[in-house]
């Protein structure tokens, strides 16, 4: 196998202008080894993201980081688009979906990134309109995903295409896939546009108790043990070797974001509320955000074994054109430490990397 190029034009050149940038145009560089000036952080408002929402909200990665290091955050809405953030030089690192992570992995030939823990299981359903009761009443409707490419975007068209459903990333076939902003699927759907969603938490939530809608496929149920990556945390490679001390701070406030939301669910789902309110302009209504809550784990481990899956459905959905080669995405030797300090047991890469 060979590491595949992606679906999706935009990241070739973004790969590009990257790679050809000079160490001045690099927002995190610094001269006191190890140590950035700056950590740009990207992630989602969604509960899936609970991890980055939390470690935000608590302080804990500017507790981490410390006066020398300041935390700038972005919010995104998909992979995709943080890929190309990534890929421009204008990210550091970035909570995201397994598909985007793959690609962009792929992409650069194994170069530009790594991934370097585990943040959330779960968490994403197929959510449709009244009638819609099988998947051969899927024919002739519209369905919505967060964008081209994206994690909930790829197990949707591998879904379909096991269930005999023709689609295709340039559009027709037996169901159009609309990839759709998150914030803008709950309206459309409500209005008819849409004839449902795969979509993460808390969207597809919103969509059951506020819109109408009823789960028709919960990924969960598609995988062993119900368990496959919905999230993990990734890094530029070239600034985890740049500034390992920083990334190790990012870290400890990952795992203290996880020990809080494992420990403590209920100020968890508060510090997740406040933060989406931050992040997105509205905080949830307590029952849509139990909901939620209720779908997901939060985890620090990459749940590797699941990697490998969602590489082939990547092939099977369209949005890639091979399947790719992933050995070394996972660099777990930073994380294992932060755990053998906690007194916290270590995870793996299942042999896909360094641990």
């Amino acid at each position: 196998m060979r590491r595949a190029g992606v679906a999706f034009a935009v990241l070739p050149l973004a790969w590009g202008l990257a790679a050809c940038g000079s160490d001045d145009d690099t927002a995190a560089a610094s001269t006191d080894g190890g140590v950035a000036d700056e950590v740009r952080l990207g992630y989602f408002a969604n509960v899936t993201h609970a991890a980055a929402l939390i470690g935000v909200e608590q302080g804990y990665f500017a507790d981490e980081l410390g006066d020398g290091t300041t935390l700038s955050t972005q919010v995104f809405n998909a992979g995709p688009d943080e890929v190309e953030a990534l890929f421009a030089g204008a990210l550091d690192a970035a909570y995201i979906g397994p598909s985007p992570t793959i690609n962009a992995y792929g992409q650069s030939n194994g170069d530009a990134i790594r991934i370097i823990a585990g943040a959330a299981s779960g968490g994403a359903q197929l959510v449709v309109r009244e009638g819609i009761d099988s998947p051969d009443d899927l024919r002739g409707t519209t369905l919505a995903s967060p964008q081209l490419g994206n994690t909930q975007d790829v197990a949707l068209r591998t879904w379909l295409t096991e269930q005999g459903l023709e689609n295709s990333v340039e559009g027709g076939g037996d169901v159009t896939i609309a990839p759709t902003p998150n914030s803008d699927i709950p309206n459309l759907f409500q209005s008819g546009e849409l004839d449902g969603a795969w979509v993460p938490e808390p969207y597809a939530s919103a969509l059951v108790l506020d819109a109408g809608g009823t789960v028709l496929v919960n990924e969960k149920d598609l995988w062993p043990d119900g368990q496959f990556v919905t999230t993990h945390l990734i890094v530029r490679t070239e600034f985890l070797e740049q500034y390992p001390e920083t990334v190790d701070a990012l870290l400890r406030a990952h795992v203290e974001s996880v020990e809080f939301a494992t420990d403590d669910p209920e100020g968890a789902k508060a510090a997740v509320n406040a933060a989406l309110g931050e992040a997105g302009g509205r905080e949830l209504a307590g029952p849509v955000l139990d909901r939620a809550w209720s779908e997901l784990t939060v985890t620090y481990d990459p749940i590797a074994t699941a990697l490998a899956r969602s590489a082939e459905n990547g092939v099977a959905a369209g949005t890639t054109e091979e399947e790719v080669d992933l050995e070394g995405i996972y660099d777990l030797r930073p994380l294992n430490a932060v755990l053998s300090d906690q007194g916290l047991d270590p995870v793996t890469s299942e042999g896909l990397g360094e641990e």
